[in-house]
């Protein structure tokens, strides 16, 4: 596998269109990769994330991306702004007990049930709920989720994990029109069980991978 990291240029028109339109962002990165011979073509997690004046688009895909489609239309034209490296390498350095910072874009949603017995999908709207979707999933993730001095979380302690850039955006899928609710979440995490945290990583978390939710990324974090 590989993770890819390109920046895009936030002054073109297509990008930010790309900010604004996941369905569009998505068939963009589809159109990275050829067809597959057999027909199935894996699924890439991908996220955009924006900071002041940077914009940047992360792919973790089975395959190296071909991006000159992305720089022509929201790049730079006369430079190259993205760069792949393996993502084998690091699964493989996993550890248990390893602490990391960690960001991850995703769709907290939970699930009722209505008085006529159908099941259906609402998203957690306030920045607490929304903390404690992602906490509640430390187990499945392989992870403890830690306070910045190193201590875990407990409880129902949910304030280390900082949610910011909480969106509802609402675009069309062809004809169908979607609304999907995002929030992005960092924190510090310890490894507690590698092989469910690998799991994560490739897989993704929640739902809306197709809109740009779900792919976990770690950066090195020294303890004290």
């Amino acid at each position: 596998m590989f993770l890819t990291r390109m920046f895009l240029n936030p002054r073109r028109r297509q990008a930010m269109r790309f900010q604004q339109d996941p369905q569009a962002m998505h068939a963009a990165v589809e159109s990275s990769f050829p067809p597959d011979p057999g027909g199935t073509n894996p699924r890439t997690l991908w996220r955009l994330e924006s900071e002041g004046s940077t914009l940047r688009l992360f792919l973790l895909s089975e395959r190296v991306p071909s991006l000159e489609h992305l720089q022509e239309q929201a790049g730079w034209m006369n430079e190259v702004t993205w760069e792949s490296r393996p993502y084998d390498s690091l699964l493989a350095r996993l550890q248990l007990g390893q602490q990391y910072g960690f960001r991850v874009t995703a769709n907290p949603v939970h699930t009722v049930t209505g008085k006529n017995g159908q099941k259906r999908k609402l998203a957690h709207v306030t920045v607490a709920q929304q903390a404690k979707w992602l906490a509640d999933r430390a187990d499945l993730l392989g992870v403890r989720f830690l306070r910045g001095d190193g201590e875990a979380l407990e409880g129902e302690a949910t304030e280390a994990i900082l949610v910011s850039n909480r969106e509802t955006l609402r675009f069309h899928r062809g004809e169908q029109r979607v609304t999907l609710a995002r929030a992005q979440f960092d924190g510090l995490l310890e490894v507690s069980d590698v092989s469910k945290l690998q799991t994560a990583l490739v897989a993704g978390i929640g739902r809306g991978k197709a809109y740009g939710c779900g792919l976990l990324t770690l950066a090195p974090h020294s303890p004290g």
